[in-house]
């Protein structure tokens, strides 16, 4: 993705030239393997990025290498995972992601001769992963250029401060899918920028 472009398109909308006058996103690089970040996601649910981090590393310190092959991570017992601090709710969702790459092959999928649409029913079909899951697979993952998490919470912070809208308007949804129409076919870069100018100090 040439972010310069991306960039360039995307200032052409006023709104978006307020946020990008006033913070950077650093570039990064899809890791573009589906079956550990989806793995990293349900552990890092409702957790802190440190606490988060710091469970997925002793979950992944549970197999050799390091690393939760899908065949070992099928066989081992709910209580030794439990043991590396997830709750059983969580150890049975990775399981879940083990056993759907074990049939399916997530760590050698084709995910290029997918759409964005077809990836997200695909992995929603895994108990556990949600429709947000899948959208943030599709962004930092395989890197997908327009993806828009409407039901983000951080999006949709930003988009009622940039936009002044009514957090409680039943129509907010619709009517923050219009406000990031100009941002196609760039909408995850918009994002990143969201995200990074909601933190921001005023």
């Amino acid at each position: 993705m040439n972010s310069e472009l991306a960039l360039n398109h995307l200032n052409q909308d006023a709104a978006f030239r307020i946020i990008s006058n006033s913070v950077v996103i650093p570039e990064f690089t899809p890791s573009g393997n589906v079956y550990v970040d989806l793995l990293d996601s349900i552990v890092s649910q409702q957790l802190s990025v440190k606490v988060a981090s710091v469970i997925f590393n002793r979950f992944c310190a549970l197999f050799p290498d390091n690393y939760p092959h899908p065949d070992l991570l099928t066989s081992m017992p709910i209580e030794n995972l439990r043991s590396a601090g997830l709750s059983f709710q969580k150890a049975a969702y990775l399981q879940n992601v083990a056993a759907f790459s074990r049939e399916y092959n997530l760590e050698n999928h084709a995910w290029e001769l997918m759409d964005d649409d077809e990836i997200i029913a695909y992995l929603t079909r895994i108990k556990g992963v949600g429709k947000w899951t899948a959208q943030m697979i599709l962004m930092f993952t395989i890197g997908r250029p327009d993806v828009f998490p409407i039901d983000d919470l951080g999006i949709q912070q930003a988009m009622i401060r940039l936009h002044n809208l009514d957090k409680t308007d039943k129509q907010l949804k619709n009517k923050m899918t219009d406000l990031a129409e100009p941002w196609r076919p760039y909408r995850t870069i918009a994002c990143r920028y969201l995200w990074r100018w909601k933190d921001a100090p005023a």
